[in-house]
């Protein structure tokens, strides 16, 4: 179990694909950029949805990883893409890390309102948040926005507006089914499902109570917000290495 390779599924605006990240996992560490992003931008929006992501992404790991076992990492949005995923692929999935990942409409709230847009509202939704990154981050929750100015605009230029549109209205029709929680509680008694939340965003995470019982563990990261990873890249890896054990190499400094 300790050379388990992890999987890294990035949330609806930008992908986990860049250095300042990657470097604190081990060597081999999989984050495939979501078809409408990064590489794939130009896949047309009726073509990303949640469904064709899971299969993107068991495209990926099979190439990369053959039949071994992984540790999928799911961020917010990427939380709901990892559930599905390991709905469809429960051998495939040792363990299963929700970074905030999205249970509830009440955690999609913010893809509630982007999901209602139209395709011109949302293109000037992304034009005023590239206007001003450090705004954005900050209104995030993002401690030391101005730090992370850089990476922030490059995390907004992974993808188009109309990507963050169809990845927001495919997470609010998913997560408003009433039997997705039903297949999550399932799914929790197939696959060690590990729970991650930053202090100041742990509030406003709708988990369950049962979820929080039956998780193989769950860990707050101290003064930290929804976008862990771009506030304190290091202790974000150690957390998610730390929850499923998976320490067989040492971090990077």
């Amino acid at each position: 179990m300790s050379d388990l390779p992890f999987v890294l599924v990035h949330g609806l605006i930008g992908t986990l694909q860049h250095d300042e990240v990657l470097r604190h996992f081990p060597a081999g560490t999989l984050a495939p950029p979501l078809l409408g992003y990064g590489p794939h931008a130009r896949v047309a929006p009726h073509n990303v949805h949640i469904d064709a992501q899971v299969e993107h992404l068991h495209a990926h790991i099979v190439a990369a990883f053959g039949d071994r076992p992984v540790v999928l990492v799911g961020h917010s949005v990427g939380g709901v893409v990892a559930v599905l995923y390991a709905l469809r692929h429960p051998e495939r999935v040792a363990h299963l890390v929700s970074v905030e990942g999205n249970f509830t409409l009440r955690d999609a709230f913010w893809s509630s309102r982007v999901a209602q847009m139209t395709p011109q509202a949302a293109d000037e939704m992304l034009l005023d948040i590239r206007q001003d990154p450090v705004g954005w981050l900050a209104g995030s929750g993002v401690a030391g926005a101005e730090q992370h100015a850089e990476l922030a605009m490059r995390l907004l230029d992974d993808q188009p507006a109309s990507t963050i549109r169809a990845m927001a209205r495919s997470v609010v029709e998913i997560t408003g089914r009433p039997e997705y929680l039903e297949q999550l509680h399932g799914l929790m008694h197939e696959v060690p499902i590990h729970l991650l939340a930053g202090e100041r965003t742990r509030e406003g995470w709708d988990v369950p109570d049962w979820a929080i019982a039956m998780a193989a563990s769950f860990a707050e990261l101290p003064d930290m917000g929804h976008m862990m990873m771009l506030e304190d890249a290091l202790a974000f890896a150690a957390a998610v290495r730390a929850c499923c054990g998976n320490l067989h190499e040492p971090l990077p400094a």
